[in-house]
């Protein structure tokens, strides 16, 4: 919408003649940078969306001049702070820095303390909603406890660092791939790359509620399906076209689906069709495009599926290791991004 947006930066300027304007934003860095190219008059953005922090500002030119476009990140690690030097109404220079949000020297708030104890100590009972569906909409197992008993339960201890925040995998992906495949006895899993939840440093126990900040959602069940070969992928470069389209605007966000059991490479600079090559399972088969395999999942937005919630799956595959030991993370190939200072040290296998 940049014409309506050059429109009502040019009114504020005529008619409200302020000495700074800032936009705030949730498109995303990519497309708040190309924004900044062809729209003139903003004099900085505050951006949200891309999840990463990003310690230095990009100055965007344009034909009215420069706009500076900035982004703190997420989960209230940082403030994103801005100093303007304002001279004859128009800004001329300004300094930025990321104030990070040392939660140990913060006060809380007395009432919200009081609010999220009560909660705690609130019990589960039948009129609790877990699911879409009705058969799964309790779970008698929580009935009568309270969430502080719920969510302190101690799953397993873990030897790796459980982690959510890769573009491509995560350890805590792998985790409920892993435990969708077990669940469903299928070939491969899918899970969404979403990107809230808490990480766990190796040697510490791992909590229910460590799992619910990973899963918690209003459409977590899970699911199993037959596609073939060729089926996955399809949808693997659907989701690569998504993210990787050149054009900043025709791209959605997110991260790439983490893939359990399968091994692949993606080349993002590639076109669609084209990006998603060398799927092979963790034995190092080649995926046959022909041949049907047994594919599980969990939050379907158009539909529900009919296994069980995705919180209870990983729950009882944590409950059974002990002490986590991840053999394997399926951790994809990518193909030329070593000189990409946001993906240079990535895990995976870069080529």
């Amino acid at each position: 919408r940049e014409d309506e947006l050059s429109e009502l930066v040019a009114d504020i300027r005529e008619n409200e003649k302020p000495d700074a304007v800032i936009l705030v934003s949730h498109n995303g860095m990519d497309v708040d940078i190309k924004m900044a190219s062809r729209v003139v008059g903003i004099d900085a953005i505050f951006g949200g969306h891309t999840h990463d922090g990003m310690p230095k500002p990009i100055e965007v030119k344009n034909a009215g001049g420069m706009t500076v476009v900035t982004n703190a990140g997420c989960s209230g690690k940082y403030i994103g702070v801005l100093d303007f030097d304002i001279k004859d109404h128009r800004v001329v220079g300004y300094n930025y820095k990321m104030l990070p949000i040392l939660t140990d020297f913060v006060k809380p708030d007395a009432a919200m303390v009081s609010f999220i104890t009560k909660m705690r100590n609130t019990k589960y009972d039948e009129n609790v909603v877990e699911a879409r569906s009705s058969a799964m909409s309790n779970n008698m197992d929580r009935l009568d406890k309270t969430y502080d008993e719920i969510l302190t339960e101690k799953l397993c201890k873990t030897d790796q660092t459980l982690y959510r925040r890769g573009n491509f995998m995560g350890t805590w992906d792998q985790v409920l791939v892993n435990s969708l495949r077990e669940e469903h006895d299928a070939d491969f899993a899918m899970s969404a790359g979403v990107r809230w939840g808490t990480s766990v440093p190796a040697g510490h126990d791992v909590t229910m509620e460590d799992l619910m900040t990973n899963t918690s959602m209003t459409y977590g069940e899970t699911y199993v399906s037959e596609l073939k070969g060729a089926q996955l992928k399809d949808i693997l470069e659907g989701i690569a076209e998504n993210l990787f389209v050149q054009d900043p605007y025709l791209q959605s966000g997110g991260d790439m689906v983490r893939m359990g059991g399968m091994d692949y490479t993606i080349d993002p600079a590639a076109t669609l069709g084209n990006r998603i090559s060398e799927m092979k399972d963790d034995e190092g088969t080649t995926i046959d495009p022909n041949k049907s395999y047994k594919v599980s999942g969990w939050a379907q937005v158009g539909s529900v599926g009919n296994g069980r919630l995705m919180w209870d799956v990983a729950a009882d595959y944590l409950r059974k290791q002990g002490t986590l030991d991840l053999k394997k993370v399926n951790h994809p190939t990518i193909k030329g991004v070593k000189t990409n200072p946001g993906i240079e040290n990535y895990a995976g296998k870069l080529i």
